[in-house]
């Protein structure tokens, strides 16, 4: 009787626990979040511009893959110009820095680039990611088109951005 029960309390605390780390599905609206530019000024994401594509990744510079990622898309950097970019973290600058001139080299002085600190950790509730990194590609419109936490779907990205 007490494994019966046992195995029940685990299947229950295991649905629970899904429920709540389900990722983001395709077609809803960007959530309404304020992150801060490393300048310490504040950026929502009623900033954004409709009528690009506009990628999010959050990332953790400790994260080894978040670092294949970026170092991916440094590669492919002018495939990225036409849509906006920013990536999130909750890092301090220092850290930030250290990830961009190591893994996001070919990153750095692009335009329509903007780095977000996440200082009032809203991220995570409000956008769902499975774990670091979570790449987020909205359409024009500011609906969700294509999100992935897996490193190797970098490449599926690049196809919606160009198509």
């Amino acid at each position: 009787m007490k494994k019966i029960l046992f195995s029940f309390i685990i299947t229950a605390f295991s649905l629970t626990v899904n429920a709540q780390t389900q990722a983001p599905v395709p077609g809803t609206a960007m959530p309404k979040a304020v992150f801060y530019k490393v300048n310490g000024s504040s950026f929502s994401t009623d900033q954004i511009p409709s009528g690009k594509q506009s990628l999010i990744m959050l990332f953790d510079a400790t994260c080894e893959h978040c670092q294949k990622v970026a170092k991916e898309l440094s590669k492919r950097n002018k495939e990225l110009s036409n849509i906006n970019f920013y990536m999130v973290t909750m890092d301090e600058t220092r850290s930030i820095n250290y990830f961009m001139d190591h893994f996001g080299v070919g990153l750095k002085g692009m335009k329509n680039l903007s780095i977000l600190q996440d200082k009032d950790r809203v991220f995570i509730p409000l956008f769902h990611p499975k774990q670091y990194p979570s790449l987020y590609l909205y359409g024009r419109d500011k609906k969700l088109t294509y999100y992935s936490s897996n490193e190797k779907d970098v490449t599926k990205f690049f196809k919606l951005i160009n198509p």
